[in-house]
């Protein structure tokens, strides 16, 4: 055999085997690009910007201070408050029995980003082109690529030129922020946690009139360093997402757009340390602080004594989970001791929630019983979110709010408390003080949308439509009758279906294309988790993004 014969040979063995290699590894590219770019230095502690060293007035005579806790992908049976949750959450429980809570509560969407641009803005994401949740195309292809026993993905590659990029995903600047109204109101305005709103400049929360920030602007972090000591992790082999998570997410922060560090503890702790350092460094002052847990989204990670305190769960990854739920628990309380210390607590409101529903990839059934559905899907599982309201000064304790709110009501209610009237039509929510407090047995809103790609949502009154165009079906509820969504009334309705799809298409007809198209096509089953075997009666929708 002549010798160029060989050579050909090896050499397309060899570029054979990289390009295994290459496919194999380049799940890695995004996260190692990243830390070339923007490299992550060592801890070093945040100074928070102090103000006054005396009130300008008694504490009950200023405006109150707000803080809005968001936890990511909290499920809606993940608390312990109405008896369910994997271990006790006392201290989010103890926000609802010495305030409010609403007896139905809805996320903007059933994924991360859109419901974070609806507490910001005060208005349907889908107004402004925020459809989908903001996310490298590498992340879309990972999903895209994904081998499993069900219905397979679709993954529009063809989409990927002459897309933004990732990092301009965000809200447009030209939208009128809940930090903006504040600070003209002499707030000074706080973000900690996770932003995932825009990473490019005129994007980021320093840009969009918080005087400070800290925290992640992707849409998640690892919590610990990769085999850390005194951390304990779970992988999910069923999930792609999972998978991508640990090859790029880092563990590091920013404060104020500067240079990438590490926290110096788990990074739900190290939130909560800062918040309550801000909450002193402002105790003269009045603050609007956006507090935005990363907590229980995966990476499942969790300190080892948060892991051995819920010994009591066998399953590993359920135990890690419950960790977590377990250290978000704690920040809350510690949030809510340090106002009581500074003499803030009868004087601020305190709002928290969840950005959607519990997630499906994470493996763990109940998540969000009793309702059917997970995080992307619009079944009352995906967009049910506990929605607590704490102000001593104003809120009876033990309160109901019939409901339904939506999270775009956190931006009027704030300003409303600043003591504004935010009368702009381009907002969608309502302030929730007098639905609160009595003064109007109406509810709060008699219609809400939601969209993502072909999947549309309306609910009218008691009436929930879901359309789906992949599969093509739909779903009727009566949630008076049917909350969690048992019985499918389309077939008998057909008059009524008729009617609500002409809603959603109305409603389409105002909202503008979306800002970047979506990528991804997943199926999402309705009853099960991801990791749990398919078979041909389960339900299940295509998610976009």
């Amino acid at each position: 055999m002549k010798w160029w014969i060989i050579a050909l040979g090896t050499l397309a063995i060899l570029g054979a085997g990289g390009y295994v290699a290459f496919q194999h590894y380049k799940i890695y590219l995004p996260g190692l690009l990243s830390r070339m770019r923007d490299p992550i230095e060592t801890y070093h502690p945040v100074a928070w910007a102090p103000g006054p060293e005396q009130p300008a007035a008694p504490t009950d005579e200023r405006p109150p201070n707000i803080i809005v806790i968001v936890a990511d992908d909290l499920g809606f049976n993940d608390i312990s408050f109405g008896g369910g949750g994997l271990t006790p959450t006392p201290n989010i429980n103890a926000l609802a029995e010495g305030g409010a809570h609403a007896a139905i509560a809805y996320a903007a969407n059933a994924t991360c980003s859109p419901s974070r641009a609806a507490i910001m803005t005060g208005r349907y994401p889908t107004r402004f082109g925020f459809e989908f949740t903001g996310a490298p195309w590498q992340f879309a292809e990972t999903i895209g690529h994904f081998r499993g026993d069900g219905p397979r993905p679709i993954y529009h590659g063809d989409r990927v030129e002459g897309m933004m990029p990732y990092t301009d995903m965000g809200v447009p600047s030209s939208e009128v922020t809940v930090a903006e109204m504040l600070q003209e109101r002499g707030y000074h305005t706080i973000h900690i946690g996770k932003w995932h709103l825009g990473e490019a400049s005129g994007l980021r929360p320093e840009d969009q009139d918080f005087n400070e920030s800290l925290g992640i602007m992707a849409g998640g972090s690892l919590y610990l360093p990769v085999n850390a000591p005194h951390g304990v992790e779970a992988r999910l082999p069923w999930d792609p997402i999972d998978r991508f998570s640990w090859a790029n997410l880092p563990f590091a922060v920013q404060y104020n757009g500067g240079q990438r560090f590490a926290p110096n503890k788990y990074l739900t702790d190290y939130m909560t340390e800062n918040a309550v350092t801000a909450i002193r460094a402002n105790r003269n002052r009045p603050f609007f602080m956006y507090l935005a847990y990363t907590a229980p989204h995966t990476p499942l990670q969790a300190t080892r004594e948060d892991y051995d305190a819920v010994s009591g769960i066998e399953d590993h990854k359920t135990r890690v989970y419950a960790a977590m739920i377990r250290a978000l628990d704690r920040g809350v309380g510690e949030v809510m001791r340090a106002l009581r210390e500074e003499g803030l607590d009868e004087n601020t409101l305190v709002i928290f929630t969840s950005d959607n529903g519990g997630a499906w990839n994470a493996g763990i059934e109940g998540l969000n019983r009793p309702f059917r559905g997970w995080k992307a899907t619009y079944f009352e599982g995906g967009l049910r979110v506990p929605f607590f309201m704490h102000w001593p000064a104003r809120i009876s304790a033990g309160a109901q709010l019939a409901g339904p709110v939506h999270h775009f009501d956190i931006f009027r209610t704030a300003v409303a408390v600043a003591g504004g009237n935010d009368t702009d039509p381009a907002r969608d929510g309502v302030n929730l003080l007098p639905f609160v407090n009595g003064e109007t047995a109406e509810r709060p809103h008699q219609v809400l949308y939601w969209r993502s790609g072909d999947y549309r949502v309306v609910r009218e009154g008691d009436w929930k439509l879901q359309v789906s165009a992949q599969p093509e079906r739909v779903w009727l509820f009566n949630l008076a009758d049917d909350p969690t969504e048992q019985r499918d009334l389309s077939q008998a309705q057909p008059e009524l279906v008729a009617r609500l799809r002409a809603m959603i298409e109305a409603h389409e007809r105002q909202m503008p294309a979306p800002l970047w198209p979506a990528l991804i096509e997943g199926p999402v089953r309705i009853d099960v988790p991801l990791n749990a075997p398919w078979s041909d009666d389960q339900e299940y929708i295509y998610w976009s993004n």
